[in-house]
């Protein structure tokens, strides 16, 4: 393994903040405390931590609606995410996003989008800017197997190897759109990362509960970008030990496929294999657990002591104030 002990403790708290901060993200949903919908990230942590900090300060990010675990990664502040879940004006969108808008533009953290494979045009649109303006920066775009049978997921694979856009594109396979199987729904099953071919788009497919298989691939991607070679697919193939959303009673899945896969949880397999390398000991486990716990709790009794958002608030940010000549006709 390819780690220092420094960056090894600092994997697994990325992952494990992310876990026990969906778990209680659960908790205070079914409190009544989080309203509308809550997709959870438990499961597939090792491919955010994988990805988001091989990135510079200065690249942007683009997600869709699970996408606390992105922002987490970002390093986004538990406090602030956990307030806009239960809609305060403390949180990241004033609390008027909720849990599938969260964004950050000081983190170049462009957002999570509701709207299946709505952000992947919109990250080409990034890209194209970065180009424009000879900019040294790179777009990671995040979505799922869901996204891939929507029209603008190729127009945008084209569009980015066209014009040799800086984009990484990362495919988070989960196995399910909602409810229906990948097979079911795509003619090339599994294998998604194949379709990439047809654009001429450098594309491979690798665990993605391995978090140290995701950095290392997610490195590689990024210097090819970045050497002006154009975008890159990466395929990250993992599981969500959830359902859809808190509200999916997971009537399409048997319980024995669960446990297979939780087997390979991300971050007791990695946990596990640093201890067996010497890489981190018991001791500093615990105190990271214990950390990460303090960081949950904070983050809930800030956003439960947070102010709701004022009526006068209403309508700011709904419409772009209009500082040009005014057009008449």
């Amino acid at each position: 393994m390819n780690l220092d002990k420094s960056q090894v403790s600092e994997l697994y708290e990325q992952m494990l903040l992310i876990r026990r901060f969906e778990e209680q993200s659960g908790r205070l949903y079914m409190e009544g405390k989080i309203k509308g919908f809550l997709h959870l990230y438990i499961g597939e942590e090792a491919i955010a931590v994988g990805t988001i900090p091989a990135l510079r300060e200065d690249d942007y990010i683009i997600t869709h609606y699970r996408d606390h675990g992105h922002a987490l990664a970002r390093g986004m502040h538990p406090n602030i995410i956990m307030a806009e879940l239960l809609g305060k004006a403390t949180g990241s969108s004033g609390g008027k996003g909720g849990s599938m808008h969260l964004f950050d533009s000081s983190l170049g953290f462009m957002g999570g989008h509701a709207i299946v494979g709505g952000q992947i045009p919109i990250a080409i649109g990034l890209a194209f800017a970065i180009k424009y303006r000879k900019e040294d920066r790179v777009v990671m775009c995040f979505f799922g197997d869901g996204a891939v049978n929507e029209g603008e997921f190729h127009e945008s694979l084209n569009m980015a190897s066209l014009w040799n856009l800086p984009v990484l594109f990362v495919l988070e396979n989960n196995l399910y759109g909602m409810g229906t199987h990948v097979d079911r729904t795509h003619a090339g099953g599994r294998d998604i990362y194949l379709t990439a071919d047809a654009y001429k788009i450098p594309a491979s497919q690798i665990d993605g509960m391995d978090v140290t298989a995701v950095r290392e691939v997610t490195i590689e991607a990024l210097n090819h970008i970045r050497a002006g070679n154009g975008p890159v697919f990466i395929e990250a193939m993992a599981y969500r030990f959830v359902g859809h959303s808190v509200q999916d009673p997971q009537a399409y899945r048997e319980s024995d496929e669960i446990d297979e896969w939780r087997i390979k949880d991300p971050i007791n397999t990695f946990k596990e294999k640093c201890i067996v390398e010497g890489l981190i000991t018991e001791n500093e486990i615990e105190l990271i657990d214990n950390k990460v716990d303090q960081l949950v709790t904070e983050a809930t009794r800030f956003a439960e002591e947070s102010d709701e958002p004022s009526i006068e608030t209403l309508f700011e940010n709904v419409y772009q104030e209009n500082s040009g000549p005014e057009v008449g006709f």
